[in-house]
């Protein structure tokens, strides 16, 4: 559907800031894809001073590179689903690398039980941040 305008009205008269959609999901069998991922574009293309970008699976290249390739690059790509070590779990979550995910148009990678869960937090951190800050700066031509 559309913002409601309302809704929308009184968060802008507050204290300034953004909406991200989510257009896609990570976990198997979503119906965040196809028409939905569409529509999801279309609101955001029409909130433009509102919305400043989109949550897209990371664990499928293929469509996060659609998400990419379907939107224009001032709309920011955030990208849950992304493991060093693992392509699924036993929760139905599925994974890609972070140059798997920022190679298919991801600008910020999302992580959460790559680092909280592994021995040193701290050290699986800057390696998650070293590995896609390698990847961006390599898909940006930096």
């Amino acid at each position: 559907g559309s913002l409601h305008l309302g809704a929308k009205e009184k968060i802008e008269n507050q204290i300034p800031r953004g909406l991200i959609l989510l257009a896609q999901m990570t976990s198997k069998g979503t119906l965040a894809t196809g028409n939905y991922t569409t529509k999801t574009i279309e609101m955001a293309r029409k909130n433009k001073e509102f919305v400043v970008g989109f949550i897209g699976a990371g664990s499928n290249p293929e469509e996060l590179k659609k998400l990419a390739d379907q939107t224009e690059p001032e709309f920011i790509l955030f990208t849950p689903g992304v493991k060093i070590d693992s392509t699924s779990d036993n929760l139905g979550q599925r994974y890609a690398t972070p140059e798997m995910a920022i190679n298919a148009g991801s600008d910020i990678i999302i992580t959460g039980r790559g680092i909280y869960k592994s021995e040193d937090p701290l050290k699986n951190a800057q390696l998650y941040r070293k590995q896609a800050w390698e990847a961006y700066i390599k898909r940006k031509n930096f």
